[in-house]
Order: C-alpha cells, then sequence, then structure tokens
C-alpha cells in the first residue's frame, strides 16, 4: 500500500510517470468544459481498452473517482464528458472483463442519481437505460439492483415545483425502471426482483403516472395517450403504461400473484374504488399484456381482494364487483382455468351478504324513523353491488361454452332457495319471506343472462330434471315477477331458432306466415323428452294461468311459451295435447269453480283465441283456421274483452259475468274435433277433457304397471272392501246371489269398457289410475301380511294389551313345549 500511495505521488507531480491508462483518460477532458469531450483522445483511449481490456476494471475506477470529485465540485461540464466517455466504452467493449467496468459504470450512475440536480439525474438515467439496451454474454451472480429500483421509483414520485422539471424525472424515472426490468426480467439469476419488496415499488410508481393523467384528463374525453406530447416532450402517463405492461407480459406462472397484489393494494390507498374508472383501465391492461393461461390467477386475486373487503362501503364492493366483470368477460373468451364455479360461488355468497346487509338496513330503519332518510341511501347503495353482481354473473355465464354453460345453469339453479326442497346454501329461515324472495329474483334474474343464447340440440340435455323440477316449483309460487322470470328462463333454452322476437306481444296475428318463423323437424330425442315431462310443462302453463296476480306481462309470456312450444317441440300428438290444454283453460275460466276476477277470466279467453289463432296457422289447416276466425270475428263484435287487443288495453271495460250460454263466443271441442279428423291427427282425443297432474313427476311409477295394469282394474274392483263385508246378510242377498242370469252379459260388458279405457284414454289418466290401483294392491297385501306373518302365540296363552292393541308375548323356540306327536 506504501509503495502504490509512493506510486501516485510521484504520478501527481510527473506527467510522463502515470499510467498510460490514466494519461488517456485524462487527455479525454478538454481545458474548457464546453468544448466537450475530445473525439480524436476519445477513439485513443477506446483502442487502447479493446486492445488490452484486462485495463478496463482500472479505467472505470479512475473515471469514476474524477466523477465523484467533479460531483462534489459541481464541474457538471466534466461530469456529462465523463458519463458520455463511459458510455461510449460500454458501446464498444463487450468481453468477460467488462464486468469490473459494469461496477464502476453503476456505482457513479448512483452517485448521479443521488444528487439533488435533476440534471444529474437525468443523465444518470440516460446512462443506465443505454446500459441496460446492451445483452451481455454471461449472466452476473452478484449484481444487485435493489438502489436502483429505489430510487428511480422515488423520482416516479417527484413533487418538484416546476412542471417540467417534474415531468422530467417522472419520465426518467420511469425509463429507468423499465431499463431494471428490462435487464433483469429475463435473467433468471434476477429473478429477486420479482419479490414484494420490489413489486411494491414498481407497480405503485407505475399506477401513480398512470392515475396522475387520468386525474387531469377526467373533465375531458378520455383517450389513450401518446408517449411524445404535442411539444416533444414525453407522456409519463404513456411511458409508465407501456412499461407497465412490458412488466406484465414478462411475469412467469409463479409471479402473478406478486404482480397483481401491488395493484389491488394501490387502488385501496388511493381510493380508487369509487369511482372505479381508473381500476377498470387497469385491470383491462393486466388482462390483455398477461399471457392468457394466467388469466385465472387474477381473477382469483380479484375475488379474494372482495372477500377482504366483505364489510366495507356498498360502493366500493361494488367497483370490485364491476373490476371483476370486466376481467372475467376478457378471461371467457379464452382459458379460465379452474376458477368457474369458484367465481361464481364467490358471487353468490356476497349476494347472500348484500341481502343480509339490506334487510337488516331496514329493519333498522322501521324500528327507528327518525332516520330514515340515511338508510334509504345505503338500501339503493346494496341494490347497486346486487345489480353489480348479477351483471357479473349473467356476463360470465354468458360467454362461457355451452358445455360449461350448462354446468354453471346447474350450480345456480342449485343456490336458488325453493320451499319443500333441501337447500344448504342459503338459511332461509334466517332472511325471512322477503329475503328468500329477494335471492330468488336475482339468481333467475342471473339465470335468464346465463341462458341468453344458449343453444343445445337436445332439450333433455338442456333441461335435466334437476333443474327442470326446482324451476317449476318456483312457477307455482304466488308471485307474477317469480312466474316472469321462469317463463323467460324456459324461452332462452327451449327457443333454439331466435323466434321470440317475432311473437312479442300477446295478439291476434293475422297472417302468421309472414313472420318466416324458422323451425326444423322434430327430433327422436325431443319427442321423448315431450312425452317424459310434456304433461308436467302442460300443467304449470294450466295453474299458472289461473293465478290471480297475473298481469298483462304473465299473458305475454304464457302465449310465447305456448308459442314456442308449438315452434320447437310440437308433433302431431303433441298439438293435439296442446288443443285440449287450451279447451280446458278456456273451461276453468267459464267453469270459474275457484273465484276468479273477471279480469283472469277474461285474459285466460284473450290467451286461448290468440294461441289457437296461431296454432292453426301454424298447422296449416283450413277447416281449423276457418273456425277459429269465426269465433274472433264474432268475439270482435259481440264481447271484445276475450280478445287480447282489448282486455290488455288502460281502461277495458270489464263485463260482469260471462255469457256461458252463447256458445258461438267460445271455441268448441266438436268442430275443432271435426276440422282436425282425417290422417295425422287422433281427434278423439279432443274429446277427453284435460286434467292436470298432481305431481311433477308424471312417469315415475312402479315397474309391474305396465304388465298388470289390465289385471289390477278387475281383480281390485272384485275384490269386497268393508262395507260390503258389514253388509247384513238377507233373503234379498241369498236369492240375488243364487240368480246368475245376465252375470256373463255384465262381465263382457265391463271388460269391454276396460279394454276401451287402456286403448282411448289419454296417457296421463291412465298412469294416475293405475297408480293407485297399484297403491291400493299394495295397501291390501300389507294388511293380508300382517294378519298372516305374526310371532307365534305364547303356550301359555298369556296375553298383553297395550293402547288398546292385543299383543302376543312370544316364547323362544327352545322354551317352547311341544307335542309328542310333532317331535321326532
Amino acid at each position: 500500500m506504501d509503495s502504490e500511495n509512493n506510486e501516485s505521488g510521484v504520478c501527481g507531480c510527473c506527467g510522463p510517470l502515470r499510467p498510460r491508462y490514466k494519461r488517456l483518460v485524462d487527455n479525454i477532458f478538454p481545458e474548457d468544459p464546453k468544448d466537450g469531450l475530445s473525439k480524436s483522445d476519445m477513439e485513443k483511449l477506446t483502442f487502447y481498452a479493446v486492445s488490452a481490456p484486462e485495463k478496463l476494471d482500472r479505467i472505470g475506477a479512475y473515471l469514476a473517482e474524477r466523477l465523484s470529485r467533479d460531483v462534489v465540485r459541481h464541474r457538471y461540464g466534466y461530469v456529462v464528458i465523463a458519463m458520455e466517455a463511459l458510455d461510449q466504452l460500454l458501446m464498444a467493449c463487450h468481453s468477460q472483463s467488462i464486468k469490473p467496468f459494469v461496477e464502476s459504470f453503476l456505482h457513479m450512475v448512483a452517485k448521479l442519481l443521488e444528487s439533488r440536480e435533476p440534471d444529474l439525474q437525468v443523465l444518470g438515467t440516460n446512462s443506465f437505460v443505454k446500459f441496460a439496451n446492451i445483452e451481455e454474454d454471461t449472466p452476473s451472480y452478484h449484481r444487485r439492483y435493489d438502489f436502483f429500483v429505489s430510487q428511480f421509483s422515488a423520482m416516479c414520485h417527484s413533487t418538484h415545483e416546476d412542471t417540467e422539471t417534474r415531468t422530467r424525472i417522472r419520465v426518467a424515472g420511469i425509463k429507468g425502471l423499465q431499463g431494471v426490468v428490462r435487464k433483469t426480467v429475463n435473467d433468471e439469476l434476477q429473478a429477486i426482483i420479482w419479490e414484494p419488496q420490489h413489486m411494491d415499488k414498481l407497480i405503485p410508481s407505475m399506477l401513480f403516472n398512470m392515475q396522475d393523467s387520468e386525474d387531469l384528463d377526467r373533465a375531458g374525453h378520455p383517450s389513450t395517450p401518446s408517449v411524445v406530447g404535442q411539444d416533444g416532450e414525453e407522456n409519463p402517463a404513456a411511458l409508465a403504461e407501456s412499461c407497465f405492461r412490458e412488466l406484465l407480459g414478462r411475469a412467469a406462472y409463479g409471479n402473478m400473484n406478486n404482480a397483481v397484489r401491488p395493484v389491488l393494494v394501490h387502488l385501496d390507498n388511493h381510493h380508487l374504488w369509487d369511482p372505479n374508472e381508473f381500476a377498470v383501465s387497469c385491470f383491462r391492461i393486466i388482462m390483455y399484456s398477461i399471457q392468457a393461461q394466467h388469466s385465472h390467477h387474477v381473477i382469483q386475486q380479484v375475488l379474494n381482494h372482495l372477500d377482504y373487503h366483505n364489510k366495507t362501503t356498498p360502493r366500493v364492493r361494488a367497483g370490485i364487483v364491476q373490476v371483476l366483470l370486466e376481467t372475467v368477460a376478457i378471461a371467457a373468451k379464452g382459458s379460465v382455468g379452474p376458477t368457474v364455479l369458484e367465481v361464481f360461488n364467490t358471487l353468490l355468497k356476497h349476494l347472500r351478504m348484500s341481502v343480509d346487509f339490506e334487510l337488516g338496513e331496514s329493519s333498522r330503519r322501521n324500528s327507528s324513523t327518525s332516520v330514515s332518510s340515511g338508510r334509504g341511501g345505503k338500501e339503493s347503495e346494496e341494490r347497486i353491488v346486487q345489480n353489480a353482481i348479477i351483471q357479473t354473473i349473467g356476463f360470465f355465464g354468458g360467454n362461457l361454452p355451452d358445455y360449461q354453460r350448462a354446468e354453471v345453469m346447474m350450480f345456480i339453479m342449485g343456490k336458488v332457495p325453493v320451499y319443500g326442497t333441501p337447500c344448504h346454501t342459503l338459511d332461509t329461515v334466517k332472511i325471512g319471506h322477503q329475503g328468500t324472495k329477494r335471492i330468488q329474483t336475482m339468481l333467475l334474474s342471473s339465470l335468464i343472462m346465463v341462458t341468453s343464447g344458449f343453444k343445445s340440440k337436445s332439450m333433455a340435455a338442456a333441461l335435466p330434471p334437476p333443474f327442470l323440477d326446482p324451476l317449476f316449483s318456483i312457477s307455482l309460487m304466488e308471485d307474477s315477477e317469480l312466474r316472469q322470470l321462469v317463463l323467460e328462463i324456459l324461452h332462452n333454452i327451449i327457443d333454439r331458432h331466435d323466434n321470440r322476437a317475432k311473437l312479442r306481444g300477446i295478439r291476434i296475428i293475422p297472417n302468421v306466415a309472414a313472420l318466416k318463423i324458422k323451425r326444423e323437424k322434430i327430433s327422436k330425442q325431443d319427442v321423448a323428452f315431450m312425452k317424459k315431462h310434456g304433461q308436467q310443462l302442460y300443467r304449470h302453463i294450466y295453474l299458472g294461468c289461473k293465478e290471480e296476480d297475473n298481469v298483462h306481462k304473465n299473458f305475454e309470456l304464457l302465449f310465447t311459451t305456448l308459442a314456442i312450444l308449438t315452434i320447437e317441440l310440437a308433433n302431431e300428438e303433441v298439438v293435439i295435447d296442446l288443443i285440449r290444454l287450451a279447451i280446458a283453460l278456456q273451461d276453468m275460466a267459464l267453469a270459474n269453480e275457484e273465484n276468479m276476477p273477471m279480469f283472469i277470466r277474461c285474459g285466460i279467453n284473450a290467451l286461448v283465441a290468440a294461441y289457437l289463432n296461431f296454432l292453426s296457422q301454424m298447422i296449416a289447416n283450413p277447416p281449423f283456421c276457418q273456425h277459429v276466425s269465426k269465433v274472433i270475428e264474432l268475439r270482435n263484435m259481440d264481447a271484445p274483452y276475450l280478445l287480447p287487443e282489448h282486455i290488455f288495453r288502460d281502461k277495458c271495460p270489464i263485463p260482469e259475468a260471462l255469457d256461458k250460454e252463447d256458445r258461438q263466443l267460445y271455441f268448441q271441442t266438436a268442430d275443432m274435433a271435426e276440422c282436425l279428423a282425417g290422417p295425422g291427427y287422433n281427434a278423439e282425443r279432443l274429446s277427453i277433457p284435460y286434467v292436470p297432474q298432481v305431481t311433477d313427476r308424471l312417469t315415475r311409477r312402479k315397474s309391474f304397471v305396465d304388465t298388470i295394469s289390465l289385471q289390477v282394474d278387475i281383480i281390485s274392483n272384485s275384490l269386497p272392501d268393508k262395507s260390503q263385508l258389514a253388509e247384513e246378510i238377507t233373503f234379498e242377498t241369498l236369492k240375488k246371489a243364487i240368480d246368475t242370469t245376465g252375470l256373463e252379459e255384465q262381465e263382457r260388458e265391463k271388460r269391454r269398457q276396460v279394454m276401451e279405457k287402456f286403448q282411448k284414454a289419454p296417457f296421463e289418466e291412465i298412469a294416475a289410475h293405475c297408480e293407485s290401483k297399484a297403491n291400493m294392491l299394495h295397501d291390501r297385501l300389507a294388511q293380508i301380511f300382517e294378519l298372516t306373518i305374526r310371532p307365534p302365540p305364547s303356550p301359555s296363552g298369556v296375553v298383553s294389551i297395550s293402547a288398546g292393541h292385543t299383543q302376543h308375548q312370544s316364547v323362544p323356540v327352545y322354551e317352547m313345549k311341544f307335542p309328542d306327536l310333532c317331535v321326532y
């Protein structure tokens, strides 16, 4: 060390004795810094560095020493010359020996960034960016960029008084961060840049500049900012967005969480969820920048953040849900991974919580009327959250492929609370009737959005029993709004050719052919579906028509349902069933056994007229069309309140009673049967009145019903009942028993009636009849078994009487005493 100090001292006094590299470095600095870097001397220094790369570390150390001295002495002209020389040496030298030189270079850049002079900070940043663009042959094992991340992040948050200077510093900071990202993100040895302590500085710095521009442009028309402004200066917001996109595009599978979490924290700290325009734009950038297979990571992060804010203000939760909507809308077009049902599960959980909050606020408002004005605002805000959740569920489900959409439909239907069915997801006891109805309405609304555009080749796949049964259970509730939602869901699923728009509005359509309805021949699968579930559909239409709270929209949807069934699922047999259903509705309105309001009775007649007019033209049967047209013409003249154009009009006069005797005003079964007589239609079935079944599962019956259906009828009739057993035996009864004349004829007539019944009666009647007879047979068999299969009586004859029933106390077999003849 002493010799080195002596050498440096001697060199300081005697220039010719100084090392050559120092002389070359000194020569590049002119006497006047305004003259700039000496190009000829710089070329000599560069040639020397390339020729003797082992001297690069010493050249760098000496340049760093001079630069540090000039910075302290505020000789900024020489600082600029030194950095220019360093840049040229970096660009010219690419060898293994550049590693030590880089350390000196980074040390000089750090010196410039630490200074308080904006010009020096910008100068150091520009040099670092040039260095970041150099591709090194070998990785660096020991180089760290922690200081540069911190310093560049601080520059991005510059609060300099001068606007132009502040912009320059921020632009330099963003460029520096971009340089750090480019230098480290592809280097496996520099994976430490993805750690939370660095991401917590990088991401907020970019978002801060993007947000600052958003605030300035909020009053104007938002547009994508250009990197270079109108005056030629660079735009920090556009540069930050570009760097943000680049960083996210380079994020690997394991780094997504560390990249997204700082975004959520920044939005929380700056209260950017309400309003959430900036949050939405951020996550759009994220979703379009990352690789598609990583989308579910972002969705999962937003879902977790929504759980974290489950008790915050409604507007914040609504803002997060809307961001989730944008996220899943983009992700649904690509790969969403395993988070499909997780998204719906979380959203439904928060929907329930929002309903709880709303009902809690409503109950407190009712108990404290003095603060009712404030509570009303809170309740409406919860509705904003609920609507946002419904929109997200519907939009996400609507963008999924059909096979996933069917699973989502089943999943949502499983969450709908239905009376009479077990529902483990929602405790309807705690939320009460109002809360249950609210959740039912919102879930069905989301189902409408999910099923919109759903096209299934087979109705059996689109409407399986686990989906259809609870849906129809809701359709029988005494709430017109819920019934409307159920019908709209059915329309979305059944209408596979988009004919609903042409059928909108219940009316007498003069020319159905002009609607250009699209239809295809009904498939075998759909024929089987109607045989299995047709009666269930008819029953719920029948019962839905007579609800007293039906309004105009209910009848419109019922008409559309009947029309879509005719278009999509009707063969000759189904057409007959639909006509029977229409006649049954007309008879129900005329008989009025349930004391329905006059508006409902007139509305049912109007519905029947509109549908039969549509059906007659769809099956193209001229006599049938003439009969329907004749009835409609007579109603126009004598009873306009039985037509949809009049009864559903405001202030339509409603009669006090319906004239049942005027048969010409109503559709007659005999006339329609005569019109449909001929090949194709079994018109004789029209004479059998439609009777809705009591159970929903119409086809569930015992396996032996098909084989013994005739025998059950005969045997059950031949079995005497209790009243006959108790009949007193007199002379007359003995005389009748002896007289056998006419018994054979009566037996043959009974058999003929039974055979005719099973040949011509509708399927639903036979099924119900056989099921009742089978149940009776089971009861008789149970009585016989009860009489025959009893424990053996006690030999001692001990009998105990309990609760009025005689009970024989059995004795173990080994204790019983048998007669000698029974033992061998």
